[in-house]
């Protein structure tokens, strides 16, 4: 059976709900900040270096977030991820609005589970996509396959490299770096930090190579740093070459065991033999 009545857009729209669902890199805007007295100093750069390595050793968090891409697409992400040996995890994907979730419902998908592997993500469609698209319910995207679906080359490195220190690396390129002041977040005591970040001038080149392909020029980055230098929350604003994009995660249980299955062979069709059938066929 071949992938018919807006397949493409649905595949389209799963990678993107994956990348997003993520701890993702990728925003900009402005910052909702409490009034008041800001520092910045070199105090702040150390603390926030101290935080990226701390947060990148623990290994694995569990992970909820809430996603915005404009008028296109919305959607919240729940579970777990796991970066020892390559990324690893699994989260379930929510699709809450938007146009493309609008899309997505007509095909009877209003959420997803996804299942992050070193070489490959998969994503668990339902019944009902299963039978538009062959009967197989999962649907594996190799990473470096995924310039295939107009994401450019870097698209897959992301998604492979992904991980929730990636947003305190990138407000260290910040020149107006700030320390806003302490705050609680989910009953934690933590130092919020905020800053602006000029995407050319990114130190990390293939994060700042991620950022200009999406066609973002500015990012303002908000974090909260809790009293064991491990990342909180984190707020990502930003335009992107298809609208505003505003994330918001929060991560806890930092070291929790994370076990991710590969799904059955026999239940998983390539998203390139999909993209080619729907190709072949009348939509």
């Amino acid at each position: 059976m071949k992938c018919r009545n807006g397949c493409r857009i649905a595949l389209a729209a799963v990678t993107a709900a994956a990348l997003t669902g993520l701890a993702a890199c990728t925003s900009s805007g402005s910052s909702d900040e409490p009034e008041g007295e800001r520092r910045t100093s070199s105090a702040s750069h150390a603390a926030l270096r101290l935080a990226e390595r701390s947060t990148d050793r623990a290994e694995s968090v569990r992970v909820r977030s809430t996603t915005v891409m404009g008028t296109q697409l919305s959607l919240k992400a729940d579970g777990a991820l796991d970066w020892d040996q390559g990324l690893t995890g699994t989260l379930t994907i929510t699709y809450t609005g938007g146009t493309t979730a609008e899309t997505m419902r007509a095909l009877g998908i209003t959420s997803m589970d996804a299942r992050y592997l070193p070489d490959a993500y998969y994503a668990h469609m339902g019944d009902a996509f299963a039978r538009k698209a062959g009967g197989r319910h999962w649907i594996k995207y190799a990473y470096d396959h995924l310039a295939d679906l107009g994401g450019g080359a870097t698209f897959g490195d992301q998604m492979r490299t992904t991980t929730p220190n990636q947003s305190i690396r990138l407000l260290l390129d910040s020149e107006d770096l700030r320390e806003v002041g302490e705050e609680q977040v989910d009953g934690r005591a933590t130092t919020h930090y905020s800053g602006t970040v000029a995407v050319g001038e990114v130190a990390d080149a293939r994060l700042r190579e991620q950022l200009q392909q999406a066609g973002v020029t500015t990012e303002t980055v908000d974090v909260w740093v809790d009293d064991r230098d491990l990342l909180v929350k984190k707020v990502d604003r930003g335009r992107t070459a298809t609208g505003e994009l505003t994330q918001t995660a929060h991560y806890s249980d930092y070291g929790v065991r994370v076990s991710t299955r590969r799904p059955p062979a026999d239940d998983t069709e390539d998203f390139r033999n999909l993209l080619a059938q729907q190709g072949g066929s009348a939509s």
